[in-house]
């Protein structure tokens, strides 16, 4: 059994860009215990010593290979048996290549190499939304490192177990946290739980059942499965994929319990939502925690997860859009015969000045959405555009990155587009 140390749960979770860059200035790796070792990255990279040879739990990212074998060479204790791979993310397979030795057996998960080709051909698609999102925060320069083409040597179907040098590593699946061939690597003997990102990139947070990049949807009932499977465990040392290890038994059950029902209220109170006839938007709107069940909303958001369940259960037609939505042409096809009729962009402009004055910023972006529609590049338009986008920003206070990060990335194309015009 692991040595462990009762930890406090904290109030507030770290900041996702921190731990994005959490690695930069890492100049040794730490030590979780005296047999796993922790180098920091986009998702961190992990070493576990055993009598017979290493295991690694994911490699981190391309771009940071070099660093992060520098910092595991120390630790290291004899050859790489196995590079076990939580999820089919670049930030956790990227640097396979730099640590394969010969006899190194690679392991990924159930699905993963047609979620990552299904990927690897999107990316014409998902590249520049990675981009809008992530370009500012990660700052990969113009000419990137390509994700490697990685096959694993072996694919888990629910669970495999392995023994190596007096310890044990069960490998099960436990998808949708944030891909369908998600693992968690157990340690029974040590009650260690390496559990990757299926609870998010911080711990005690909202699931992102759908990305704002875009990915095959996580079904919320499957998350909820793999939580359970997890907390059976009765882990003491929950090893996530980004941030400080999470200690102590009683910590990690409650919390996992708290995370399940917080998840649980969100599905319920969409479906009761559903059933008293209720628009998806509606409830996005009206949604709210009860006291004692929030969690943290640093990545995904409940309200975001309300649109998420609703898809899951309902389908993508929502009737309240009515006999368009069945067809290819969108409301956007009408946008210059509505700013013609309102008098011209300049009037929506004016319009949408008076909505957000009156601290309305999204009917704001509604009209400007009709006026730049009709006339791209209409100053007046751009100017409340970006600070409607400005308003959005101040009041959502910054915790959720990906809301941050989608209202920065529109606030600076205005800029762009108003600087290219004078």
């Amino acid at each position: 059994m692991a040595e462990t140390k009762e930890a406090p749960a904290k109030d507030d979770g770290p900041k996702l860009a921190g731990l994005v860059h959490s690695g930069d200035e890492q100049t040794e790796a730490i030590a979780i215990t005296d047999f796993i070792f922790q180098a920091n990255d986009i998702s961190n990279a992990y070493l576990v010593t055993t009598s017979e040879g290493d295991v690694m739990i994911n490699t981190g990212f391309m771009d940071n290979a070099e660093r992060t074998k520098r910092l595991l060479a120390p630790h290291r204790t004899g050859p790489l048996a196995f590079i076990v791979l939580t999820q089919s993310h670049a930030d956790h397979y990227g640097a396979v290549p730099d640590f394969v030795e010969e006899g190194t057996q690679v392991i990924g998960g159930p699905g993963f190499n047609e979620a990552l080709d299904d990927m690897m051909r999107l990316q014409p698609f998902f590249g520049p939304r990675s981009g809008k999102l992530w370009g500012s925060t990660l700052k990969r320069g113009g000419t990137p490192k390509p994700p490697p083409d990685v096959k694993p040597d072996i694919l888990v179907d629910r669970k495999l177990t392995l023994d190596l040098g007096g310890r044990t590593f069960e490998i099960i699946s436990t998808p949708e946290g944030e891909t369908v061939d998600a693992l968690t690597v157990w340690m029974p003997k040590e009650k260690v739980a390496f559990t990757g990102n299926v609870f998010g990139p911080v711990w005690l947070s909202m699931p992102f059942l759908n990305t704002l990049r875009g990915d095959k949807p996580r079904l919320v009932r499957n998350f909820l499965k793999s939580l359970e499977t997890i907390r059976d465990l009765g882990a003491e040392i929950v090893v996530t994929g980004h941030g400080d290890a999470i200690v102590g038994k009683h910590r990690i059950k409650a919390d996992l319990d708290k995370m399940h029902a917080a998840v649980s209220y969100v599905r319920d109170y969409t479906l009761e939502g559903m059933n008293a006839g209720k628009d998806v938007h509606t409830l996005m709107r009206e949604f709210a925690w009860p006291e004692g069940l929030e969690i943290g909303e640093f990545h995904g958001k409940a309200s975001w997860a309300v649109k998420s369940i609703w898809r899951e259960y309902a389908g993508w037609l929502h009737y309240e859009d009515g006999t368009t939505a069945l067809y290819g042409v969108p409301r956007s096809s009408v946008n210059a015969d509505l700013a013609e009729l309102a008098g011209g962009a300049d009037k929506l402009a004016e319009r949408a000045q008076a909505k957000l004055d009156a601290s309305k910023p999204l009917e704001a972006i509604h009209l400007i959405d009709i006026a730049l529609g009709a006339e791209p590049g209409n100053v007046p338009a751009l100017k409340v555009r970006k600070a409607a986008n400005e308003a959005l920003l101040k009041d959502c206070g910054g915790k959720n990155l990906s809301e941050t990060m989608w209202l920065r990335s529109e606030i600076a194309e205005c800029e762009k587009l108003l600087g290219e015009g004078g």
